[in-house]
């Protein structure tokens, strides 16, 4: 079996492929990113809640 019998094989499949394979992935990669954002916001809620303090940050220089 050659080279070129290969890939006429892999190309003939491709289609069938092209349904289901490229939406389990995203349904991955949307997984992924949620997760992602859901630690990134408890880690944002943790550091706003350790910055309660007033009077952090009243003499920064916002205009330099």
């Amino acid at each position: 079996m050659g080279i070129g019998s290969m890939a006429d094989i892999a190309l003939a499949q491709m289609p069938s492929m092209s349904t289901s394979v490229p939406s389990d992935i995203a349904v991955a990669m949307l997984s992924k990113q949620l997760d992602m954002t859901q630690e990134m916001g408890a880690d944002m809620i943790k550091a706003m809640e350790q910055s309660v303090n007033p009077g952090v940050g009243i003499h920064i220089d916002a205009y330099a």
